[in-house]
This record gives structure tokens, sequence and C-alpha cells, in this order.
């Protein structure tokens, strides 16, 4: 062949590169935890759309809306197992697989969402993630946080912790459901897509579940009439997307740092936007005649001391859960230095949490 002929192929063959379509080297499917009708998945919803934005050809992500696919307690397994590569979640749903799912989920009456940022981004709290989601062979990307729950919905006021007496209301959390039993009442647990016809038809006494924009777009105004705040139980939340680790490993580097990128932006929308939303529904609530009460100062003290306890006793049963809980208590303890001096300007306030001493014994077990 003449160089010259040579020339002509390469330059063909460039040509025809050019003028190719490109094709996504990947193709995801991604499920969710959440139904459509409720608006967390408004969270799953934005990291997909910036991660497609961000990873251009290189990835392409499907969103499958909860229950589509394989029912909201099967999710875990299907990322796991690779079924499908991604799957948002909230940590707290797989607590039955480890226990230090649960303060990788939420807190009772301890983080807020920004101590919740603060500790993921800068005080180690994004490697733990994935120490205890790898144990599964997955990678954990968080991407939305909540401030604290509404509280408890019921249709007989809760106004001090004496009428939790008796109660049996639909709850989350292996520490919220031992605290809440110390307290008087009983833990129910149930999908969050069961819990408008059980309050319906009387089942339970009542039930918590998110925050004040998606306990509205659940309903709740309609079969109940008493809303207690503060959402003591869950002072925060934490969602986000675990990956299979094979799917993740055939990215290129660029493509994961765009997801992280992806995460990271989502994480800051969905604060802005569940405070928004949290906003508006509390006047929806208002204007449809529910009967708004909160927990007194000194009941919100005796709670935190409760759950302080409560805290020490689920760490202490699994080394992992200490692990978890000391990384926490030790960023709170540090930023309280600033946090404190800084106040009332500063982000909330520092809780007095549980022992470091108690959580890092039981951690080394």
């Amino acid at each position: 062949m003449s160089m010259k002929t040579t020339a002509v192929a390469a330059i063909g063959a460039l040509a025809a590169s050019i003028a190719a379509p490109a094709f996504a080297q990947e193709n995801w499917t991604m499920t969710t935890v959440w139904p459509a009708s409720l608006e967390l998945i408004e969270m799953d919803r934005k990291f997909v759309e910036l991660a497609n934005l961000l990873t251009g050809d290189a990835l392409a992500i499907e969103l499958f809306d909860g229950g589509t696919l394989v029912p909201a307690g099967e999710v875990f397994g299907a990322v796991e197992s690779g079924t499908v590569q991604a799957g948002a979640d909230w940590p707290g749903y797989w607590a039955g697989r480890d226990t230090a799912f649960s303060p990788l989920a939420t807190h009772a009456s301890l983080f807020n969402a920004v101590d919740y940022v603060n500790w993921i981004q800068q005080w180690g709290g994004f490697e733990i993630y994935n120490e205890i989601y790898g144990q599964y062979g997955m990678v954990y990307l968080p991407y939305g946080v909540t401030n604290n729950e509404s509280g408890f919905r019921t249709n007989t006021p809760i106004e001090t912790t004496d009428d939790l007496q008796g109660m049996r209301l639909r709850l989350s959390g292996l520490e919220q459901g031992r605290l809440l039993t110390q307290l008087g009442g009983s833990q129910v647990s149930m999908a969050g897509g069961e819990i408008y016809q059980a309050l319906e038809r009387g089942v339970i006494d009542g039930s918590e579940f998110s925050t004040p924009n998606v306990d509205w777009s659940a309903g709740f105004q309609q079969v109940t009439t008493h809303w207690s705040t503060p959402g003591w139980h869950q002072s925060s939340s934490i969602f986000g997307v675990m990956i299979n680790k094979a799917s993740w490993d055939a990215l290129s580097e660029e493509t994961q740092a765009q997801l992280r990128v992806a995460a990271d932006a989502t994480m800051l929308w969905s604060l802005a936007f569940t405070e928004r939303r949290s906003n508006e529904a509390y006047a929806q609530f208002q204007e449809a005649g529910v009967e708004i009460t909160r927990l007194d100062d000194a009941t919100l003290a005796t709670i935190q001391e409760m759950a302080n306890a409560t805290i020490e006793e689920v760490a202490c049963e699994n080394p992992n859960s200490a692990r978890v809980y000391l990384s926490q208590v030790a960023y709170l303890n540090d930023y309280a230095n600033w946090r404190d001096a800084s106040a009332p300007f500063n982000l909330g306030r520092t809780p007095v949490g549980p022992d470091m001493d108690v959580l890092a014994a039981c951690a080394e077990q």
C-alpha cells in the first residue's frame, strides 16, 4: 500500500469516527426505595439529572420509581448482587444487616443537617460510609440531607411524654424504638407506603415518617388531626445511592469524580429544597386545621439524656456501630470549640452527646 493510500485511509477512518454517533460507554439501571408519590424521590431525580449531565457520553443512568423493579426492602440485595447497578436509599433501612447503618442514616436527638454535611465532608464520614457499605460490595455516595423530621402524627394530642403511654406508633430505627419503649409507647415497623392505610384503619395510634413536605405528600393531613413537634427521634437524615462495586470499578476515574460532584451538588440542593418545602408544608398543615403542639425544652433535655444512654447501649452491641458513633461524637466535641464561641450566629446547638470513652471502649471489641 502506498503512503498516499495509507494517508487517505487514515483520513477516512478519522472522518468516520467523527461522524459516528456518540454512544454511552455504560448504561446503568437505578431504582429507589421511594415510590413516585413521596417527595423524597425528588432527591434521587435531581442526582440522576446532574449525573447524566456531568458524565455526558460516558454514562447514562435510567431511574425507576420505587416498587417498579423490586420491592423497597429488596433494593439493597439487588445492588449487592448486581441485578441493578445502583439503588437510592435511606441507610437506616438496612440496620437489620448491621446496626452501624442506623447512625449513618439518622440520630435520636443528635446531629442536625449541617452536622452530617460537616462530618461527611471534613471529619471522615465519607470514608466510614464506604467502609460499612464496602463490606457488602458497594460504593456509597451520600447525596441528600434533611433537618429534623416532623414528629408524631396522631388523632389525640401528645403534649408531654406521658401521653405516649400505651401508644402504638409507627417508628423507624433501632435506637428510636428502644427509646420509645422506655417512654411507654410501642414501636410498629412498616414501609412508608403502608402508613396512610394503617392510620386510616386504626391499626396504629400514630406515626412519624419524614419532613413536613413529605408527610403532606403522603396525605397524613387526611387521616390525623394532631401533630407533636419537634422530631426528636430523627434530628436529621441522610440519603444516598448504593453502587455495585464492580459497576463502579468499570467507570473511568473521571466519570467516578463526576458522580461525586453530582452527589455533592445534590446534597446542597436537597438541604435548601427540603427546608423551603417543609416551611410551605407547615403552613398547609395549619390551614388544614391540624393542631400543632411542641414538647417543652425540659422534656427535650430529658429525652436527650435517655437517647445518649440508648445510643451507648446499642453501640456497645456492635463494634461497627460503636466506630461510627465514636467518629460522630468526636466531631461534635471537636467542632464545639468554634460553634460555641460563635453562638448564636453559628450552626445550631452543640448537643451533650454520648460518652466518648464508652464508645471508644466498645469500638475496640
